[in-house]
């Protein structure tokens, strides 16, 4: 089953990294990925832009309207993820302990993502 481990931060304090600080956290995190990568394990990863360049589809309107910055307003913001392809939750929770060890700070939410469109995968049982 696939996860998503997604990312979060408070973005003043990564913003304020400085880069030598930024290109070494990169760099443990580049080697996680690389080994989840070689087990065959990891589908996707991607860092995100800053939250100063989102914006939002609010669609509880008609007709729908966009807004800028990033849907919600919380402490940390979600600054990437990962998918990895897990057997169960256990092996996704070691996965991003992996990650949290090459970046303190934050959290990691780990979330199962449903492959087919199907009311049991998105109302389902939790894994």
């Amino acid at each position: 089953m696939l996860y998503a481990v997604l990312c979060y931060h408070m973005e003043d304090v990564v913003g304020a990294w400085s880069p030598a600080h930024d290109e070494a956290v990169m760099a443990r995190l580049a080697a996680v990925r690389d080994d989840l990568a070689g087990q065959g394990r990891l589908s996707l990863s991607a860092r995100l832009l800053p939250t100063t360049t989102a914006v939002t589809l609010r669609k509880d309107r008609e007709p729908p309207l966009l807004v800028d910055g990033p849907f919600a307003e919380t402490k940390e913001q979600l600054l990437g993820f990962y998918l990895v392809d897990c057997a169960d939750l256990a092996e996704a929770a070691s996965a991003a302990r992996e990650l949290a060890a090459a970046n303190p700070g934050g959290c990691y939410e780990i979330r199962p993502v449903a492959t087919a469109w199907k009311s049991n995968d998105v109302h389902g049982a939790r894994p």
